[in-house]
């Protein structure tokens, strides 16, 4: 029987347009963050990260003309003295003085996104407790770095990601903030717009398979993920951005079809009943378990 590349998909596109959508969802992001701090889940997330670690963190990113603003901001805001943390940026044009002490590549237009993910990687070899993936296009909470790893860390979480806001373009419901609840044990990690990895599995996914936009990547994490014991979540207590332009807008969704069904054959992963399947829900840090 031949491969089909919609079982590994969401079915729905995410995008949260239209006025009464995007009132709705503003709505919904007040109330899920007057609910938090009815239960000082912020200020516990707080502490936790301020007890944590110094840890080294390295931040990659690929950023267009249009994201040069985003990602100064995201870089401002992950650039803390906390811990170690290097940049290793790649411009698809030219490098944007605004970013030029963090970008070590650029004229990268004509090759896709987790190809020009490769190049930095070699340019930049790291030993680091976590690699931080980043796109152009988001939004990140004040204190976010401290935040997300302690949380991750406290769960035992390998690959993770933030939750998206509602407000957010997010291909799957999954990984949208869940109420009273700081992270989610599931089985799917987005491929962005946030990706960060343990060190304890990345020199297992990175440098990333030779794909270009990546399409089906985190289906075949999360079948790795299940044959070798992995954790992945969704951090619910960082909730981010992600509706500064249209999700996939410059993507050929025939094109990114098409590398599905050549990448993913023969190869372990989840379909989409698995990816949204919720495994553990926390609500509140404790050490992490097995």
């Amino acid at each position: 029987m031949s491969f089909d590349p919609e079982r590994v998909l969401s079915g729905e596109s995410g995008i949260v347009e239209g006025p009464r959508r995007r009132t709705r969802a503003r709505l919904r992001d007040a109330a899920d963050s007057a609910a938090a701090i009815a239960t000082l889940a912020p200020l516990r997330v707080q502490r936790a990260a301020a007890r944590l670690p110094r840890r080294r963190v390295l931040v990659l990113g690929i950023y267009g003309d249009d994201g040069v603003g985003a990602m100064a901001r995201a870089v401002k805001e992950l650039g803390v003295l906390a811990h170690d943390v290097r940049f290793a940026l790649g411009a698809l044009g030219e490098t944007d003085p605004a970013l030029a002490p963090h970008t070590k590549l650029d004229r990268l237009a004509g090759s896709g996104k987790f190809e020009n993910l490769n190049l930095l990687l070699a340019a930049t070899p790291a030993e680091v407790d976590w690699t931080l993936v980043v796109d152009d296009d988001v939004a990140l909470p004040r204190g976010f770095l401290g935040k997300f790893l302690a949380c991750a860390e406290a769960f035992g979480l390998q690959l993770a990601q933030p939750a998206h806001r509602h407000t957010s373009h997010a291909a799957w419901s999954v990984t949208r903030r869940e109420r009273w609840t700081l992270a989610r044990r599931t089985q799917l990690v987005e491929i962005g717009p946030v990706t960060a990895f343990h060190s304890s599995i990345a020199p297992e996914l990175l440098p990333f398979p030779p794909v270009r936009m990546g399409w089906g990547l985190d289906a075949h994490w999360g079948g790795l993920a299940q044959e070798r014991g992995w954790r992945l979540g969704v951090v619910d207590a960082t909730p981010i951005g992600h509706d500064l332009r249209r999700t996939a807008a410059g993507y050929d969704r025939a094109a990114a079809i098409a590398e599905i069904a050549e990448f993913l054959p023969g190869k372990p992963f989840i379909e989409r009943d698995a990816a949204l399947h919720v495994v553990e829900r926390h609500h509140s840090l404790k050490p992490k378990s097995g």
